[in-house]
């Protein structure tokens, strides 16, 4: 059994998927809050994102060889994170997932995780209800698992 790694196209592939990331995280209107918790150079942020999913996906364990467990949890209490930062990680997330990898397989199999984890990583209360948010990522996931071809969050 190949790996998600394998199947995104290994380093080449998470290397694509993360600068991806980060330059949409620079441009995307959405991602503002979640940019603003971010360093002005997003250089070790994009390595870091690297190195982690790398081995998340099957890959060598960069991230843990380097820093250890990655309790990523705690290693952002240092930055609010709340709704607006969860959504702007995610649709940075999604769009560059959407722009580099193409296995539909891959795709219901990792990012129904990814949503997962984006939203472990709260540690603030918003005013605003996440139930609008989690309608967002059940319309997006759904449309990426039946092909329809909208991508929106709407």
């Amino acid at each position: 059994m190949t790996t998600p790694y394998e199947r995104i196209g290994g380093e080449a592939g998470v290397r694509a998927l993360t600068h991806r990331f980060y330059e949409l995280m620079d441009i995307l209107p959405e991602a503002a809050a979640c940019r603003a918790i971010h360093q002005a150079s997003l250089e070790s942020a994009e390595r870091k994102l690297f190195e982690y999913l790398t081995g998340w996906m099957g890959g060598p364990p960069l991230f843990t060889d380097k820093y250890g467990p990655p309790m990523l949890r705690g290693r952002h209490l240092h930055a609010a994170i709340g709704g607006p930062e969860i959504d702007g990680w995610l649709a940075c997330f999604r769009q560059a997932w959407a722009e580099t990898v193409t296995d539909a397989e891959v795709t219901a199999l990792v990012c129904p995780q990814i949503e997962r984890l984006a939203l472990h990583m709260r540690n603030k209360e918003d005013v605003a209800p996440a139930k609008e948010r989690v309608r967002k990522a059940v319309g997006w996931r759904r449309s990426r698992l039946l092909g329809t071809g909208t991508d929106t969050q709407d």
